[in-house]
Formats: C-alpha cells, sequence, structure tokens
C-alpha cells in the first residue's frame, strides 16, 4: 500500500505557501539586486566589465536553472503507457545525471542516480524518470530526502509500490570546505515493495554495479 502521509510530507517539504507570490522575472530582479549586495559587501567591484553583469546572471541561473525545481510548475508531466507485453521483471534505468546542490552551504552534489521498477498495468516513459529526478534535485536538497522523494514519486505516478533508488554522489560541501575529502562518496538507497526482499534487491544491485 503506497504511504499518500509520507508522499504528501517529502513532496515540497522546503516551499513555503506564499512561494508563488512572485513570478520569475520579480524573482529574478531581487535575487539580482541581494547578489550584487553580497559581491559588494565582499569587496567586488561591480563596474568592471566582467562582473556587472553577474548578479543578473546568477539570478536567472538560480531561478531558470539550478532552483527551477522549487516551481511546482516545472514538475514533468508523465506519460504513462499500457504494458502490452505483460513484461513482469524489473526495469531499471540506471546512471542518471544528478546535479543538486547541498542545503546546507548551497554548494553542488554531483553524482548519478539509479531507479528501478516492476510493472504492472503501467509503464513509464523512460526519459520522464530522468525528468523527475532533475525536478527533484533542482533544489536545495540533502540527498537523503532527494532518494525518498523520487521513490515517492515513482510509487504515486505508477501506483504501485514495487520501486528501488540508489543514489550516489559527490557533495562539494566535504570536498571544496571543511574536511576537504576529495575521495568520500555519499551512498543512500529507498526500497520498497518486491524490493525489500533481499533476492530482489541483490538482482538489482548487481545490475546497477556490473561493469558496461
Amino acid at each position: 500500500m503506497i504511504n499518500t502521509e509520507l508522499s504528501e510530507t517529502i513532496k515540497d517539504i522546503l516551499i513555503r505557501n506564499d512561494a508563488s507570490e512572485l513570478n520569475e522575472s520579480e524573482k529574478i530582479n531581487k535575487i539580482e539586486h541581494h547578489f550584487a549586495q553580497i559581491m559588494q559587501t565582499l569587496g567586488l567591484n561591480l563596474y568592471d566589465d566582467s562582473l556587472c553583469g553577474t548578479p543578473k546572471r546568477v539570478a536567472k541561473m538560480f531561478v531558470k536553472e539550478m532552483f527551477s525545481g522549487l516551481n511546482p510548475a516545472n514538475k514533468p508531466e508523465i506519460s504513462l503507457f499500457e504494458n502490452k507485453y505483460g513484461y513482469k521483471r524489473m526495469l531499471i534505468e540506471k546512471d542518471i545525471t544528478l546535479y543538486s546542490n547541498c542545503e546546507h552551504h548551497f554548494v553542488p552534489i554531483i553524482g548519478k542516480v539509479h531507479v528501478a521498477y516492476i510493472p504492472d498495468k503501467q509503464v513509464i516513459g523512460l526519459s520522464k524518470i530522468n525528468r523527475l529526478v532533475q525536478y527533484y534535485a533542482k533544489r536545495p536538497q540533502v540527498q537523503e530526502r532527494l532518494t525518498v522523494q523520487i521513490s515517492e514519486a515513482l510509487k504515486e505516478v505508477l501506483q504501485l509500490n514495487d520501486v528501488a533508488v540508489v543514489v550516489e554522489a559527490d557533495h562539494l560541501c566535504i570536498a571544496s570546505r571543511g574536511i576537504k575529502d576529495t575521495n568520500s562518496i555519499t551512498l543512500t538507497a529507498q526500497y520498497s515493495g518486491q524490493f525489500e526482499n533481499e533476492t530482489i534487491r541483490q538482482e538489482f544491485l548487481s545490475h546497477i554495479y556490473n561493469k558496461r
């Protein structure tokens, strides 16, 4: 049974209720103003021809790219197709590119996501899995929440529990500051339904970690 309470809890946990009061242009203008203040406080010359356009560039990048997943209007429409061939084994989409940002320091999280599900009556368009991953990645994140959000979103769309998600990523908040460890990676996993069975879970893991 799908945990709808959990799904609602994790879906947009960081987004304020009034987040949509400003349109994209208004958000860009406000961020441009405040980022210019940050640059000025740091002692940068905003009249330099290399820097004068930076506040606007950063504002547009934040709103339209890096944090576009904060806008519910950008949630991808998911295409489902009838499972005409009666395919009942696991379907795996592995090595999905992950670019996100740590919500504690606003520095990149870079890695890959592996997703699997066991179809019933419907299958999902493969590119839609990637788009769903990107939607939840394009916001300030922690990896644990991102893993659960991807899993819950897929279960909600497919109306089934048999979903597995593994995320492995480098966190630049660890690699570029603080401890400055460039070797460690962070791995998180969420298994539900049939993937809680050890044999099925191991089959999934063997597929994603086998060399091409």
